[in-house]
Order: structure tokens, then C-alpha cells, then sequence
């Protein structure tokens, strides 16, 4: 199974990525992975992201796109993999669609996890960090101790919340379409357990 994960920033997709992958038995693989084992392992195209995450620029499509390229090749990629986060736009769909079809292993589905605006702020504003064990509670899902001394990440503040989501929605708007366009796109509700999301997902790839 050859899978795009897509969802917004406190949807799970991160979570949900690792449990299919182990249900599947093929490698999560994201571009945040990838840039890190690249860097890791000195090659051409980590050096090549290095110079721009210097500079404070973005890695331009091409360098992951190469990236990818040769993250799949890689013999435990062989049965399929689960990108996660990649792609964000049309532009790097087309070049990851370029990319797959000239391997012979085209994608086969895209999933998107749904979860209404209001319920990503609260999940993200609502976490508060242990100062001392770092552990992240939050408010209303998981309530930390009386003696525990909270943190309220900058992160996880409400503008720096509605920004990250504002810049989600505007740079994946037109992937969805695309994505349903192409008959590959099937969406699940992100609302529930971890383990009846991935039921959800599961039986999304079935169809």
C-alpha cells in the first residue's frame, strides 16, 4: 500500500501514521525523518537542505522530491509506505505523482483525517507542559497534578495556534480537490479514540 496522510497540525496524523504502518508492516516516512537521516548521513542532497535551513530558507521541492526518491527505494519501502505530510500543494503532488509513476509504484490512496477548527484549538491551547518532567498534560482531556508546575509553550499559544492552521488550510486548499479529482482521496473522522480512528482509516484503504 502506497499512502499519502494528510490532516492539520493537532488531527493525529503523526500518531495514526506510526499505528498503520505497524499494521501494514511498510516504514512511516516523513520529510522531517528524512531531512534528519539525510543530514545524518552526510549525502549530497543533506547537505544541499543543510545550506538552506542555514540561510533560514525553506528546502525547495526538488531537494525532497530527491529525497523521497531515495527513501522509497530503500528495501524496506519495497511492499509500500505512508508519507506523512508530504505533499502540502498541488506542485509537489505533480512532482511526487511524476516521481512514483516513473518508478511503476504510483500512489494508491490519500487520507485525509477531518477534524472541525474549534476542536484543533482546543487541543492545542489546552496543553500545558510539567516544567519538571516535561510531561504534557492537558486542561480538559488529561488534567495534570495539583503539584504540577505548568508551562504554556509558545506554541501552543492561541494566535501562534490560529496562525499554524491559518497557514495549513492556505497552502493545502487546492491538494484535497486535486487529490478527489484523481478518485484517490478518501477522508475519516478524526474524532474519537486513536484505535477507532485507525479503524476508520483501515477500512477507508478497502475502498
Amino acid at each position: 500500500m502506497r499512502l499519502v496522510l494528510v490532516g492539520p497540525p493537532g488531527a493525529g496524523k503523526g500518531t495514526q501514521a506510526s499505528f498503520i504502518s505497524a499494521h501494514l508492516g511498510v516504514p512511516k516516512i516523513s520529510t522531517g525523518d528524512m531531512l534528519r537521516a539525510a543530514l545524518a548521513a552526510g549525502t549530497e542532497l543533506g547537505k544541499e537542505a543543510d545550506r538552506f535551513m542555514k540561510d533560514g530558507k525553506l528546502v525547495p521541492d526538488s531537494v525532497v522530491i530527491g529525497l523521497v526518491k531515495e527513501r522509497v527505494a530503500q528495501p524496506d519501502a519495497k511492499n509500500g509506505f505512508i508519507l506523512d505530510g508530504f505533499p502540502r500543494t498541488v506542485a509537489q503532488a505533480d512532482a511526487l505523482d511524476a516521481l512514483l509513476t516513473g518508478l511503476g509504484t504510483p500512489l494508491e490512496k490519500v487520507v485525509q483525517i477531518d477534524v472541525s477548527r474549534d476542536l484543533l484549538e482546543e487541543r492545542a491551547t489546552l496543553r500545558r507542559t510539567d516544567k519538571r518532567t516535561g510531561h504534557i498534560y492537558h486542561l480538559k482531556y488529561s488534567p495534570p497534578p495539583l503539584d504540577a508546575e505548568l508551562e504554556h509553550r509558545a506554541d501552543d499559544q492561541p494566535e501562534t495556534v490560529k496562525k499554524r492552521l491559518d497557514q495549513y488550510d492556505a497552502m493545502t486548499a487546492a491538494l484535497l480537490p486535486h487529490y478527489e479529482k484523481l478518485g484517490l482521496l478518501r477522508r475519516v473522522d478524526g474524532v474519537g479514540s486513536p484505535k477507532e480512528i485507525t479503524s476508520r482509516i483501515l477500512a477507508a484503504l478497502d475502498h
